[in-house]
């Protein structure tokens, strides 16, 4: 089995590992250039749709000195011609220092991870996880607030299909947060991470109504997009996709430190009047994703980026 070190669950790393690529993220945003990675080749492998990840991962590598290999739709690969998931990654690997990748499959990266002899990292997979995404978060987190300890957090939306939560979740446990969801019925957080929850002792509330009073009790607001492609049935995704829309009135009884983050793209489910107000911090979160890929793709190779 290969030996590779991948970055494909949140759940596996430590409390440790994640203050150690947030201290990694700050040394990247502090100098973002630089040529530690001078040739190398990063792989990008795209097998759904992204804008944010893909060209966030491809401007780290860039900046780090290395070259960037890959495709953005898998109908330009060999995918086409019916070429496995396995044969991709063997060949890939025979090419690239490391392996980014995105697939509509759960649990697609963790295959690829015990295939490939080079690290991969996982850029979302289906509706499962996307442990970067919850690392820029994390990243924006601490910023943001400080800390990374006893903080309130409210997540709205997709919450049975969106695998940032899912990640969120996972990663915030070493952290003694408290959650509030915001979903209806249909959307609502799947039992499995709610027992998870249980078993660390961590509490949680779940509503229906995203009110100023749920707003007003929170650190971090985190805002997700119902996902349309997740739905079978478009007559369900129509029922539910505007429900929760956040407004600049909305904000009147928030905390004085409290931030929007959102993993974007958004589709109306935040106002624009929001993007004036001090608690709009969805942009810069992306911005954060930069300095934090950069962090992951070194940690996978060894790399310092200490100064």
């Amino acid at each position: 089995m290969p030996n590779a070190k991948n970055f494909v669950a949140i759940g596996k790393l430590s409390k440790e590992e994640i203050l150690s690529l947030i201290t990694a993220a700050a040394a990247a945003e502090r100098q973002p250039n630089r040529q530690i990675l001078a040739g190398h080749i990063v792989a990008t492998l795209f097998y759904e749709p992204s804008t944010r990840t893909r060209l966030s991962f491809e401007t780290a590598a860039n900046r780090l000195g290395a070259k960037v290999i890959g495709f953005s739709d898998p109908k330009v690969s060999s995918t086409t011609k019916g070429e496995t998931l396995n044969d991709t990654i063997q060949m890939v690997s025979n090419y690239a220092d490391v392996i980014v990748m995105r697939h509509y499959l759960e649990g697609a990266a963790l295959y690829a991870a015990e295939i490939s002899p080079t690290p991969v990292i996982n850029a979302g997979d289906g509706a499962h996880e996307h442990p970067t995404q919850t690392m820029l978060d994390l990243y924006s987190i601490h910023k943001t607030q400080g800390t990374l300890d006893d903080l309130d957090i409210c997540l709205v939306g997709d919450l049975k299909y969106g695998r940032t939560v899912h990640s969120l979740i996972q990663a915030m446990r070493h952290f003694r947060p408290r959650f509030h969801f915001v979903a209806p019925q249909e959307l609502a957080m799947p039992d499995e991470y709610k027992q998870q929850l249980d078993r660390w002792g961590i509490p949680y509330q779940e509503h229906h109504d995203l009110s100023p009073e749920v707003i007003g009790q929170c650190d971090i607001l985190y805002m997700t997009r119902v996902q349309r492609e997740r739905f079978q049935d478009l007559g369900e995704y129509e029922k539910v996709k505007d429900l929760y829309v956040l407004r600049a009135a909305m904000l009147q009884d928030a905390r004085e430190n409290m931030k929007i983050l959102h993993p974007l793209p958004r589709v109306g489910e935040i106002a624009y009047d929001v993007d004036a107000t001090p608690h709009a911090y969805y942009f810069k979160q992306a911005e954060n994703g930069l300095y934090m890929r950069e962090a992951i793709i070194c940690s996978v190779l060894g790399k310092s980026l200490e100064e």
